[in-house]
């Protein structure tokens, strides 16, 4: 697995998520399957079919909770200049082709949330912007073309 750059707020919302998955998901899912088995024959108990496969992604995700928990670096926020859009920051802009402004905040993966304007740094809007400084026009690549963004404002 790759280094995975996180905010503390963020590497909690993961924690609090292997938390509730291991501590209650799993029991249920556990007692579940116990119950289904206890139904009979079980080469034909769909119940119990259904109930072992919602067990394996649920402990599927728990290991990959668990592995991007251990690869977790957290970014101290402190240490983020607001010169150039970068991982944490803030950024307001203009959609040059049709003059709409959105405010979006680069963030990990982990921590993306559209409807809170929370983008990840993997997604193309955030990689045109990346480094780029106010007053500049980023191109940014997405699947219906290229749309360039004018900065506005970049904060934390």
């Amino acid at each position: 697995m790759a280094t995975i750059y996180m905010t503390a707020e963020g590497l909690q919302k993961l924690k609090d998520e292997l938390q509730f998955l291991e501590g209650t998901e799993r029991p249920r899912v556990i007692a579940a399957i116990a119950e289904a088995r206890d139904k009979g024959d079980l080469s034909e108990n769909a119940e119990y079919d259904a109930a072992k496969e919602e067990q394996g992604r649920l402990e599927s995700k728990i290991a990959v909770l668990k592995g991007r928990i251990m690869e977790a670096r957290i970014i101290d926020e402190k240490s983020i200049k607001t010169d150039d859009v970068q991982i944490l920051t803030k950024v307001r802009v203009r959609n040059r082709k049709n003059g709409q402004e959105k405010l979006y905040q680069i963030v990990t993966e982990g921590e993306a949330n559209v409807l809170e304007g929370k983008i990840a740094v993997t997604t193309p809007i955030a990689k045109g912007l990346m480094g780029k400084k106010v007053g500049e026009v980023a191109e940014v690549n997405v699947p219906a073309g290229v749309i360039e963004f004018e900065i506005l404002e970049i904060s934390i």
